[in-house]
């Protein structure tokens, strides 16, 4: 589904990937640990067509995305990955319903059928009494689901979330774990998780460790804590 090689990245004089080869199976859900700073996050930017790297090969699902031009990769990008953020990043002026239109209708899509699938979602979730509602008036697990329901609007095969619980209290990061799961078996998407949080990462089918840009085995990595208040400022 996602096959990294050789990548590479930089900004200015600071090296933040250092030759990343990452394969990543359809269904698969996969954590991405480490400490601040090990490139966690620009790894993630890169296999979501938001960075281009330095060096190296991207393909998603088939495709080689670094050929695309820009058109074809804002196309790809909308249809084929969604996002997910720590900070929800859900408009105020619109409510729940609306803000998980949003990538439905910027990819041109009737908007009856998005408007359909937008309150599909919103059921699956258990939040159809809550389509009216702005951001303000949703509790932060509300707003998170309501930004999961919003990545998944246009079926897109991959799910790519940085730090998705990192904002929630410990029942809401709970439920939200358990819903990746629960997509993936309803949905079947691919989902790659940048995460601080160990409960998290125990129940993924797979951790890959991340040290100073390199990817390394869990066994001789220098050992971190995965609990962090803070997001992370550089990668």
């Amino acid at each position: 589904m996602i096959e990294v090689n050789g990548i590479t990245k930089s900004f200015g004089s600071l090296q933040v990937l250092k030759g990343i080869d990452l394969h990543i199976s359809k269904g698969e859900i996969v954590s991405i640990v480490g400490p601040s700073g090990a490139g966690k996050t620009t790894l993630l930017q890169i296999m979501g067509t938001l960075y281009r790297p330095d060096d190296g090969s991207l393909r998603i699902d088939g495709t080689d995305v670094l050929r695309l031009g820009r058109r074809e990769l804002a196309r790809f990008r909308n249809r084929r990955l969604g996002f997910v953020f720590q900070f929800h990043q859900l408009l105020p002026e619109f409510t729940a319903l609306e803000n998980i239109m949003i990538p439905g209708l910027l990819a041109h899509r009737p908007t009856r059928e998005v408007k359909q699938r937008a309150a599909e979602l919103l059921e699956f979730l258990g939040l159809s009494d809550r389509a009216a509602h702005k951001p303000s008036e949703l509790s932060g697990g509300e707003q998170q689901r309501v930004a999961v329901a919003r990545a998944l609007v246009n079926d897109p095969a991959i799910i790519l979330a940085d730090e998705p619980s990192g904002s929630l209290d410990s029942q809401n990061k709970a439920e939200l774990h358990n819903l990746f799961f629960r997509l993936r078996e309803h949905f079947g998407q691919t989902f790659v998780i940048v995460t601080h949080d160990e409960e998290l990462s125990k129940i993924t089918d797979r951790t890959i460790h991340m040290v100073d840009g390199h990817i390394v085995p869990a066994t001789t990595e220098t050992p971190f804590p995965l609990t962090d208040e803070n997001s992370e400022p550089t990668d």
